[in-house]
């Protein structure tokens, strides 16, 4: 007997992983985030090799996450710096939970090395608290819990026959 199951190779998170999921690539992102956009920051900041960083930027430039943008300062040829595309922002959310994931499951015993706090957009108001990553669904349902959370198919959902056990 065989049973369907939505095929694993066309996957999200496989394509997602296909981009961001090469060691470094989200620390770049990351310190794109926290304001870094020329070769030599992105070095400096993580001690990452320059080949390293030179493939994983083109990388990210290639699946739409960066932009190159040049530059020249005066007297020097024409350089690159990289600014985060829509796409390269919408990863705050997906670095903000994997912080949150090591610093409930790998922080040093003194606590995190950062705390990210929410600062209002408006400049007026103050707020400061810091913030957390939430499961909601469309409903409006929020504070879910992991388990409360399941697959379904979707409208691009493949199927494959898998033997039953």
């Amino acid at each position: 007997m065989e049973t369907r199951r939505i095929d694993p190779v066309n996957c999200s998170v496989a394509r997602a992983l296909s981009v961001v999921g090469e060691r470094w690539s989200l620390l770049i992102v990351r310190e794109a985030l926290d304001g870094a956009s020329r070769f030599g920051e992105f070095h400096s900041r993580l001690g990452i090799a320059k080949n390293l960083l030179a493939s994983r930027l083109d990388t990210l430039v290639t699946a739409g996450v960066l932009r190159r943008v040049p530059y020249q300062e005066p007297g020097d040829r024409q350089r690159f710096a990289y600014q985060l595309t829509e796409q390269g922002h919408a990863l705050r959310p997906t670095l903000l939970a994997l912080l949150e994931w090591g610093d409930r499951y790998l922080a040093d015993p003194q606590g995190p090395s950062v705390i990210v706090r929410h600062r209002p957009d408006d400049g007026a108001s103050t707020c400061d608290a810091p913030v957390r990553v939430v499961l909601e669904c469309a409903a409006g349902h929020d504070h879910l819990a992991p388990e409360d959370v399941h697959r379904t198919p979707g409208p691009g959902a493949r199927f494959v026959d898998t033997p039953s056990s």
